[in-house]
């Protein structure tokens, strides 16, 4: 730091006077002063301040710009996941869409096999149907079960009902009336047999195809017959009952279908000789559906 030197002339007075004469007796005295600068003196705190103060703000100013760092760096975090999420869902929303659509074209296949299959096993099971019923001619007449080879479940004259086909009497002579055997021969001879009834519904549909004739005791012969015990002709068990009445009626009996009688209790027990129609059941060729 320079220093300054500064001669200072020091006058004394003389009796209270000044003068101008230097007095002779009076010693000049020339001392040496040191001053500090003023520019110096004065501005040496500033800078002193300004050393101190300096240092805060820059500090002020990084943790500011790290902050303001740190700031756009998680905004660009955020922005960039938000863009990555809305990107995943979305192809998480068309993955979705695409499973479904595919999922449902898988259940529309499948439900359409099964149909398929469903249609193709009764189209199996009415073909084995018809076959069987083939088989159990020994000349199977085309030309009456298919007639300009369009084959149909019964026969000219036959009553279809459910699988089944039926056969009513008509005639009104005695002549054409038959006992309880030659009635089921007459059955035999077109592939059938007397009717074996095996539901309420069947017996109803019975009792709704005959009419009465001759008198009241005159009927249609039904395929049951009793020598010690009562049976069908096919020889399945004898579980529904629909009689008129329970008089034991003759030692070797068969069975007839009264129409003028309820139609849950029409069964009336007859000398099998006795002359009466008949009805005759068989298979049905084409299985309804």
């Amino acid at each position: 730091m320079e220093e300054e030197l500064n001669y200072v002339a020091v006058t004394f007075k003389t009796n209270g006077f000044f003068t101008h004469e230097k007095p002779k007796d009076l010693e000049i005295i020339y001392d040496e002063v040191k001053t500090w600068e003023v520019k110096a003196l004065d501005s040496k705190p500033a800078k002193s301040d300004n050393v101190k103060k300096a240092p805060l703000c820059t500090l002020l100013h990084l943790l500011a710009a790290g902050l303001g760092i740190i700031c756009v760096i998680l905004v660009s975090a955020v922005i960039t996941v938000s863009i990555h999420f809305n990107t995943v869902m979305s192809e998480q929303h068309r993955e979705n869409i695409n499973l479904t659509a595919q999922t449902w074209q898988l259940w529309t296949e499948k439900t359409d096999l099964e149909r398929q299959t469903e249609e193709l096993t009764r189209e199996r099971d009415r073909l084995n149907w018809t076959v069987g019923v083939i088989m159990e001619y020994q000349n199977f007449p085309v030309n009456a079960h298919c007639p300009q080879k369009v084959c149909k479940p019964c026969l000219e004259g036959w009553v279809l009902f459910q699988t089944n086909c039926y056969w009513f009497s008509t005639s009104d002579y005695w002549s054409d009336w038959k006992g309880w055997h030659q009635s089921r021969d007459e059955c035999r001879k077109m592939q059938a047999d007397l009717v074996v009834i095996e539901s309420q519904e069947e017996q109803e549909f019975i009792n709704n195809h005959t009419k009465c004739y001759n008198t009241a005791l005159h009927g249609y012969w039904i395929g049951l017959s009793r020598m010690d015990t009562w049976v069908w002709v096919d020889g399945s068990n004898f579980t529904l009952m629909y009689w008129k009445t329970q008089e034991p009626g003759y030692k070797v009996s068969c069975a007839l279908s009264l129409p003028q009688a309820d139609p849950l209790a029409n069964w009336h027990k007859s000398s099998c000789d006795m002359k009466n129609r008949w009805i005759c059941e068989t298979r049905a060729l084409i299985k309804p559906d």
